[in-house]
């Protein structure tokens, strides 16, 4: 026989079997009390649930803590990384901006100078020269005494006339969009070690979910994970106290970027103000991980669970007649 309480309105509470000895009040339903084991996955998916809404939502982010920090971008003339200067200079960072062209430096230099930053400088460098690196590294210091943030940003596409996926291409890419991130980082460490500092790698979802026509980027991408991932386990070893950040992050928004997939991906760029500001909470949090747009994160664990699916989703992405 089934019954169940009513509270003194006349509303009922829970329905369960009579006599169950749990009184008056709530208590699990029945399909519950007869399956102790049923009880405990509901209990840990309950938990789980609770734990993803807090790693998500939990806000320990402090402006302040970025006032007078220490901040060397890299890519910093257009897109996220423009942003990023943008978002730095309104905190009162000191800065050293560095990207390929001049003219654009000066733009985004200019435009942090109005918008508070107390120090801004900046060096043209491309970083497919394997001798641009250190010198970038020793302007900073020289410039700012010392750095709380690396934030690596910079990235780059194949030169005009290079195919992609040439052994030329892959290791034009591999120089800019890789060993350039591994040469900043040696350069700057000892300061970063000095000052117990954090280092903010920009990522990209090809790193971890390789996609069509994209290989050696991809390639590029992976090898980021891997190497700061590896880095990050010596550091903690060692008893290093310097943070690593990986920001993973959609297709971003610079001009260049966006041209070059028009027709071929369907996925829309991610906003560049709010990537940005992501990833300076990622950075000044010391978070191991930041995904913008956050459903990223769920596609990355699915990966190795779901290949089927995660091939037909990869694929609703692509005009693959284009």
């Amino acid at each position: 026989m089934v019954t169940g309480w009513f509270s003194e309105t006349g509303k009922r509470l829970v329905w369960r079997k009579a006599g169950c000895g749990c009184g008056p009040g709530l208590c699990w339903p029945p399909s519950l009390t007869a399956d102790p084991g049923r009880a405990m996955k509901v209990l840990l998916l309950t938990g789980l649930g609770a734990l993803f809404f807090a790693y998500y939502w939990a806000d320990n982010f402090d402006p302040a803590s970025l006032q007078g920090a220490r901040v060397l971008l890299t890519g910093a003339s257009a897109g996220v990384g423009e942003e990023l200067a943008y978002h730095y200079a309104r905190l009162g960072s000191h800065l050293v901006l560095t990207a390929h062209t001049e003219a654009l430096l000066q733009k985004v230099v200019g435009n942090c100078r109005k918008l508070g930053a107390p120090k801004v400088f900046y060096i043209a460098a491309d970083m497919a020269s394997r001798e641009v690196p250190e010198r970038v590294v020793q302007f900073a210091l020289d410039k700012l005494g010392g750095l709380d943030y690396l934030v690596l940003n910079h990235l780059g596409a194949a030169p005009a006339g290079t195919r992609a996926r040439s052994a030329q291409g892959t290791s034009w890419l591999l120089q800019v969009n890789f060993l350039s991130y591994v040469q900043l980082t040696s350069f700057a460490l000892p300061s970063l070690t000095d000052s117990k500092g954090s280092l903010v790698v920009v990522s990209s979802l090809l790193g971890h979910v390789p996609k069509s026509f994209s290989s050696p980027y991809s390639a590029a991408k992976f090898a980021l994970d891997s190497f700061f991932g590896s880095l990050q386990r010596e550091l903690d070893v060692q008893d290093v106290n310097v943070a690593i950040t990986m920001c993973v992050l959609g297709l971003q928004d610079r001009a260049s970027t966006v041209e070059g997939v028009r027709g071929v991906a369907r996925t829309k760029a991610a906003v560049g103000p709010k990537a940005a500001l992501a990833v300076i909470r990622g950075g000044a949090t010391r978070a191991s991980r930041v995904f913008y747009p956050w459903r990223f994160h769920m596609l990355c664990l699915l990966r190795a669970w779901l290949p089927r699916p995660r091939a037909w989703f990869i694929r609703q992405e692509l005009n693959v007649t284009a």
